[in-house]
Parts: structure tokens; sequence; C-alpha cells
């Protein structure tokens, strides 16, 4: 089956689906395998439950239907429908990447360029070699702006999801100590990170530069680009406006532009949003409208209110940059008795004991009154520090904070997606 073929049969679809539990009606379900999974043996029964097709890749499955369409391999399939199928767009498709902030930073735009254009995004974080195609075949004809967000955690895969995507704009959020066991280091984050810089210095697509981050502004010798920043250089510049605990906001062009955001590393994040809306020719209004809509959630930088207590739950993920722009933010703008509760990180490689340690040593040094740590890394940390108390799973510190309840306290809680900490809520 050739790619005409395959997107003539997307096309009579409602769109693709690769979660056999999340079937919509005439979709086209793509049967995907993975280490402990066949999606192929799901096929038949995505067909009797309203799926118009189904991708598959095992000849005894297709054999049995004809609305069973058999190829190669269905994760390959899949990738090159959608690199077919961007070529049929008429958007303009932003790329982004980083260590820390993709998804807010996506989130933000999408609500910026929403206020004049017709635009999509990629939904949650579906930014690898599988949600990059479902992002893609998610835009239509109508599409004016699509945004694609991009993770990576080895090199060469922002260079592959360039290839499928083809962004005629990009930016990185930052560099940080992000996935250094699969980059190799900081320095593997930098050149991986960068991959889409390059990509667009190949085929003359835009680049959008923090003029403030030393790291980026050395790409601009490159044309074309477009800076933004409290540089006086910036072709967007802005200033950053310090408030002690009010949600962030910045200036331009005499403007105040509020959010609802809270934390000094958003800053950026928002900084990005305003500028690709003056590059898009927004005015200012529109663009204080898109920013100060969006409301964060899905456990980043929420801010919650429980009894005497204000939480700060950023559970989504962290890395070392993370846990110091958080742990940063939380002991400048908190007002009551604070409370850090800390959970483990991830891919780290042969820095995870001494990153851990430094996140230990860092909140050790500040002011803040009680300091909960909690998973397996964290667990072998020292410190001589009475605040510090160490609990090796989730179980033990539900069961602490059902005991030793707090209040009146500002509590920030903090770890990697797969330590669940969200679920300490129900706790405090």
């Amino acid at each position: 089956m050739n790619l005409t073929q395959l997107h003539d049969y997307y096309k009579e679809t409602s769109g693709v689906v690769t979660d056999s539990r999340k079937l919509i009606q005439n979709c086209f379900f793509i049967a995907l395998r993975g280490e402990n999974f066949d999606g192929n043996q799901f096929a038949e029964t995505a067909i009797a439950q309203g799926a118009k097709y189904a991708l598959v890749d095992r000849p005894e499955i297709a054999e049995k239907s004809d609305r069973l369409l058999l190829v190669d391999n269905t994760l390959e399939s899949l990738q090159e429908l959608a690199q077919y199928h961007r070529n049929k767009l008429k958007a303009k498709i932003i790329a982004l990447t980083g260590s820390n902030g993709k998804t807010t930073t996506k989130e933000l735009i999408m609500s910026v360029l929403g206020k004049k254009f017709d635009t999509k995004a990629t939904k949650g974080n579906l930014n690898n070699h599988i949600g990059v195609p479902l992002t893609l075949l998610d835009f239509d004809q109508n599409t004016e702006i699509g945004i694609v967000e991009m993770g990576a955690n080895h090199q060469k895969e922002i260079d592959f999801l360039c290839q499928l995507a083809q962004p005629d704009i990009g930016l990185i959020t930052n560099f940080g100590e992000a996935h250094l066991e699969g980059f190799g280091g900081v320095e593997g984050v930098i050149k991986g990170k960068s991959e889409l810089y390059k990509y667009l210095s190949q085929i003359k697509g835009t680049i959008i530069l923090n003029i403030d981050d030393s790291i980026q502004s050395k790409w601009e010798s490159y044309s074309p680009h477009y800076t933004f920043g409290e540089d006086a250089k910036a072709y967007c510049r802005l200033e950053y406006l310090k408030r002690k605990s009010q949600p962030l906001a910045i200036s331009t062009e005499g403007k105040t532009i509020e959010s609802q955001l809270f934390g000094e590393y958003n800053y950026s994040n928002i900084a990005v949003a305003v500028a690709l809306g003056k590059f898009f020719d927004l005015n200012l209004e529109q663009i204080e409208e898109g920013i100060s809509g969006y409301r964060p959630t899905n456990n980043r930088s929420q801010i919650i209110h429980k009894g005497t207590n204000k939480i700060t739950l950023d559970a989504y993920n962290a890395n070392p940059s993370s846990m110091k722009a958080s742990i940063t933010s939380f002991v400048n703008n908190r007002e009551k008795k604070g409370v850090v509760i800390l959970g483990d990180m991830f891919e780290l490689g042969t820095q995870t004991a001494s990153a851990h340690q430094e996140i230990l040593n860092l909140v050790v040094e500040t002011n803040v009154e009680d300091i909960l740590v909690v998973g397996k890394y964290f667990f072998k940390t020292q410190t001589q520090d009475p605040r510090v108390q160490y609990f090796s799973t989730l179980e033990e510190i539900k069961n602490f904070l059902i005991q030793n309840p707090f209040d009146k306290s500002d509590i920030l809680i903090k770890g990697s997606r797969r330590m669940t900490l969200e679920t300490l809520l129900e706790q405090l």
C-alpha cells in the first residue's frame, strides 16, 4: 500500500487512535506494538466497536476483513503517514523543545495565537516518536498554526522529529539537567536540543531566541531569527515585574500583561508567548487576553488552597534544573510556615546520587521549617539537619501526613511524574 492510498483511507476517518480503550466512532485505529502489548490483538475488536479502519502488520489478522489494512510496520507507517499529511497542510508549524517548561509554553502560545488564528497544538505531552505523528494527523486544512512539542532523551531524536514535522519556526525553552543518562551530560543536552535550530538553519526557518540566555544568544548570527527578553537589543523587549506572592506579570511597550502563573521560572515561558504574539502581528490586547486567560493544570505549578494551607503542586516532572528553580521561587515568595516535599528524579545516570544530594543541600540552606523527601534516591542522601525527614515510599509519607497534619503553611510539592506526588493532596 502506498502513502497516497493510506492517506486516502485516513481522510475517510474521524481521526487516528492508537489505544483501543479510547476509540471514537469512525476512527482509524493503528495497531502499535510495545514491549508488553501488541495492538494487532485488538484490531478486530476496534472495528467491531466503531473504528472505520485498522492498520495492522500481522498478515493472519489482516486477512479477516477488508477494513483491516496490512503494512510491514505500523509504527513506521504512522510516521510516514504523518509526514505525508504534514506536506498537505497549509499551516505554519511551530516546534518547541527544551529541558523544562515545554508544555506550559506550548499552552501559553496556543492561548495567545488562538486569539487571531485557528490554532492547534500537541495534546498533553504527546511529544515523542509516536506523539508527534499523532499531533500532525490532528491538524487539518482549517489549521492556520500548528504547535508541535518535541521531547527527547537521546541524540538525534529531535532531528528525527523535525524531519516528520518540518517546522517553519522553532524555539528552545532552555537547556537544563534533564535526561542526563540518555544525552550523556549537560553538553549532550545542549547538543541534542540544538538539533531543532540546526534543522531550521538548513531550511532557512525562523528561530525564536531568548536573548537573555547566553547559550541561545550564540545563534544571533543566524538569519532569520527573532529575539525576545530584557536585553535592550531584543526585537521584543520585555520587563519581568517582580512582585512577591502575586501572579507573574510582564511589561512591554508600556503595557502590563498579567498572568495566572507563579514561579519566576515561568517568566521566560510567558515571554515566548508574548514574543510570538508580536511576531504574528497580534495587538497587545489580544496578547494580554491570551496570557491572562491561561490557567495552569495537570500538576504544573498549580496553586491549591486546602484549609489554611497554600500548596504549590509541581509534580508533573522534575530534574535538577527545575528542582532548583521551583525551590528558589517557593522560598522567595512564601509568606507562612514553609514546608518542602520532594520526590525522586529519574534518568540522571551516573549523576543520580550527586544530583539528589545537591538538591537536598540546597533545601537545607533555606529557612523553611520542614523538609520531607521521598523515594529510593533521596532516601540515600545524608544530612544532620533535624528538619529533614526521610521516607522510602509514598505510603510512608502519606501515613506521616495523616498523623502529623500541617496547617497555616505554604507547601511545595515537587517530584518526577513517576512518583505521583499529587496523590499527597488527599492527606494535606
